[in-house]
């Protein structure tokens, strides 16, 4: 095994502004971390340390859904009385910039309502509408 500073780049990215849409739709864990939101993260820092704009929406729906819950909800949905292990990243980011979003679908399905998110969430009439939309606004769509 070589030592980072051994590591030659062959490919050197300069972001540019962007648009980007998160489409968290599927249970995908890392260390007990969701890869959609180290995601966000990750991307969020690449751009502040290059001092480019970024515009980014992340869209939970489905599998991934419960992740929008408040602490009431998330424990009445996820059968514990932990509270949502989530809610300080999806805070912190979107003190950063980003925007979160439900899908109306996936809320109906599982019986939430908008009292049972986290106050950084807005609830989309539908989540693959939007991500459509989004995409025709010129954002380039993400699947984590």
């Amino acid at each position: 095994m070589t030592a980072t500073s051994d590591l030659h780049i062959d490919v050197v990215v300069h972001p540019r502004p962007s648009r980007v849409v998160f489409n968290l739709d599927h249970t995908a864990f890392a260390g007990g971390e969701p890869i959609g939101l180290k995601f966000i993260q990750l991307m969020r820092a690449f751009y502040v340390e290059d001092d480019t704009p970024l515009e980014a929406i992340a869209i939970f729906h489905g599998a991934m859904g419960y992740l929008s819950l408040n602490d009431a909800a998330y424990d009445r949905d996820q059968k514990t009385s932990a509270g949502n292990p989530y809610k300080t990243m999806i805070a912190a980011e979107a003190g950063q910039g980003t925007r979160f979003e439900v899908c109306a679908q996936t809320a109906r399905e599982n019986g939430w309502v908008n009292a049972d998110f986290l106050p950084e969430i807005a609830v989309n009439s539908g989540a693959n509408l939007r991500l459509v939309q989004l995409v025709q606004e010129g954002f380039v769509a993400i699947q984590p």
